[in-house]
């Protein structure tokens, strides 16, 4: 049962996504809201925007101070410095930061010659994250990429040389005609660099893209499942922890803002396309999502979609879609503590789980077995169940689709 309206509920940590949507091309495997730049792009009037529509989101939310930014895209990295440095300005008059808040920006390497990593790292910006995708130039070319891997490593430098001590390295793999033995050394190539943090994930065809309308030749399940075990043992025998489906860090340099999301904390998203997960101190938990199109975002058109409460029998699925991504899955009280709902409501699917060696619960925490976190897609699919409308039909929220979230990985 959710909190009755005249309920205080305590209210998760609070992060910031702020999306830029323009990218020099658009890659032909890419599902996310980016469009090809504009000459010049409108950067100004897109910051005014940005600055707008995250005090219209303010005012919508109990004030906490701001845990983490992520700048992503799109191609964050188009804008100059001085433009993420007034986005970092009003947001911290707004809203406020936690002392050690991490502000993370994904930058292109094709983009980094015109990139300013000095000037980044003056405006605020600790945390940079590089799209590199392939050490392979012939799958980079592949993949529709704008950079090859010498610039990919120039990059890494010159973000090194300006003193930004926090950087994700972006990896794709299971690319068009990819051998197992190329997938390990652009992993390889990756931990030489010694970054602090590596996105790992498998390339997937979504619809509405040039892959998924001229599918290129992947490599097939075998090969899939030998670049994943090679991957997992390299990074783990170079001290890179699995803290989350596709994400390895070195010790303590977790990112704060993939936690936040994996906990079912909030996050206000802004600019063209983002979401934001707001939880309110009665305990109702609303999304709210902008308009997609640039042109509608830079008139100020970004509140008429709206907000759309998510109902308690869609809060199970969307709490495990995050919680259980980490192999370390979640302590059990903070199921309660973030959706308002009773452990018991989602009992007989964990029970279910467990006979099928899929969960491991215990008093204190509730994680996916190895098998579990192998194919977490079907474990999740079993919390998408008619059987939890019944069980939490009290509550009258209208229901909400899952929608992407931002990390490295993924974004809206």
């Amino acid at each position: 049962m959710l909190p009755s309206n005249n309920a205080i509920h305590p209210l998760p940590p609070l992060s910031l996504y702020v999306h830029i949507p323009w990218c020099v091309r658009k890659c032909p495997y890419c599902d996310f809201n980016s469009h090809t730049s504009e000459q010049p792009l409108p950067e100004q009037q897109y910051v005014q925007a940005l600055i707008a529509d995250l005090k219209r989101e303010a005012q919508t939310i109990t004030h906490r101070p701001l845990q983490s930014i992520f700048f992503g895209g799109g191609t964050p990295s188009l804008f100059s410095a001085q433009a993420i440095g007034d986005i970092i300005d009003a947001a911290q008059n707004t809203l406020g930061f936690v002392a050690d808040i991490e502000i993370t920006l994904e930058a292109n390497p094709g983009t980094a010659e015109y990139t300013d990593f000095n000037a980044l790292k003056h405006a605020g910006v600790n945390r940079l994250s590089l799209g590199v995708q392939s050490f392979n130039d012939e799958h980079l070319h592949t993949l529709g990429r704008i950079h090859s891997s010498t610039e990919a490593l120039k990059a890494f430098k010159l973000a090194r040389k300006a003193g930004i001590d926090n950087i994700n390295l972006d990896l794709m793999h299971g690319l068009p005609n990819q051998t197992p033995a190329q997938a390990t050394s652009d992993i390889t190539q990756a931990i030489s660099l010694e970054p602090e943090h590596i996105s790992w994930y498998q390339l997937t065809v979504e619809p509405n893209t040039v892959f998924y309308n001229a599918p290129p030749t992947l490599p097939n399940d075998d090969a899939l499942a030998d670049i994943q075990d090679a991957g997992e043992a390299l990074l783990a025998h170079h001290n890179f922890l699995q803290y989350e489906v596709s994400a390895y860090c070195q010790p303590n340099k977790h990112a704060k803002h993939n936690l936040n999301y994996w906990h079912f904390g909030d996050y206000l998203g802004i600019g063209a396309g983002a979401h934001s997960k707001i939880t309110h101190s009665t305990g109702q938990i609303e999304r709210h999502r902008k308009t997609r199109l640039p042109a509608d975002y830079l008139a100020h058109k970004f509140h008429a979609i709206g907000a759309s409460p998510i109902t308690a029998d869609r809060l199970p699925l969307e709490f495990m879609m995050n919680a259980l991504r980490r192999p370390q899955g979640f302590e059990t009280p903070l199921f309660q503590a973030m959706t308002g709902l009773s452990l018991a409501t989602i009992q007989p699917i964990l029970d279910d789980l467990s006979r099928q060696a899929l969960i491991l619960q215990t008093p204190q925490y509730i994680r996916t077995t190895a098998l579990g976190f192998r194919f977490l897609n079907t474990v999740l699919t079993a919390f998408d169940s008619p059987s939890l409308t019944a069980a939490t039909s009290s509550n009258s929220h209208e229901s909400s689709a899952y929608n992407h979230i931002a990390s490295d990985k993924t974004h809206p």
